[in-house]
């Protein structure tokens, strides 16, 4: 497996986050006083132009659990390369029992993932995509693939630098 270049991100003052909630999960703790329901919720933010990040917050309601999510979100921002509103090459990754696939897609193609991925890419800016989720849909898990999948994707300039090359030829082969 490739080593990840995870490029982590500082949220700023004047970093302007959307956040989407991604899931929200009912959780029963039953005792000898009867049951205690607290939720969990995933939330993902990013500023729609490379940068992206998720979170998850549990508390005994859900707008508080919400909230959580994005304080937590806001402390895992990773940058991801865009270029023309797609991502610059295909990208596999695993966590857990899910995998991603993701692949460049001609502009006007649109997203074209599932529900947890789709929330990911669009948050980080993608416009044009192809993504594929494979094994498990375990949002949690779909989420951090995807995140992770994105943090591994190499801008052409980076590529051309290491294999000390020029820029035309990363492209033209």
């Amino acid at each position: 497996m490739s080593k990840v270049n995870v490029n982590k991100v500082k949220a700023g003052g004047d970093m302007e986050l959307k956040e989407k909630v991604v899931a929200i999960n009912r959780v029963v703790k039953t005792t000898k006083g009867g049951r205690t329901f607290s939720f969990s919720a995933l939330v993902v933010v990013g500023n729609e132009s490379g940068v992206v990040g998720q979170g998850l917050g549990k508390a005994k309601e859900v707008q508080e659990a919400i909230t959580k999510g994005i304080e937590d979100a806001k402390k895992n921002l990773v940058k991801v390369p865009v270029m023309h509103g797609t991502i610059p090459h295909d990208q596999w990754a695993k966590e857990g029992a899910a995998k991603v696939l993701i692949k460049p897609a001609a502009h006007g193609a649109g997203v074209i993932a599932g529900g947890s991925m789709r929330a990911v890419l669009e948050s980080a800016g993608v416009t044009d995509v192809l993504a594929k989720s494979l094994g498990s849909a375990n949002p949690h898990n779909v989420v951090k693939a995807t995140i992770k999948a994105l943090s591994l994707l190499r801008e052409p300039i980076q590529v051309a630098k290491s294999r000390t090359v020029k820029l035309s030829k990363v492209f033209n082969g």
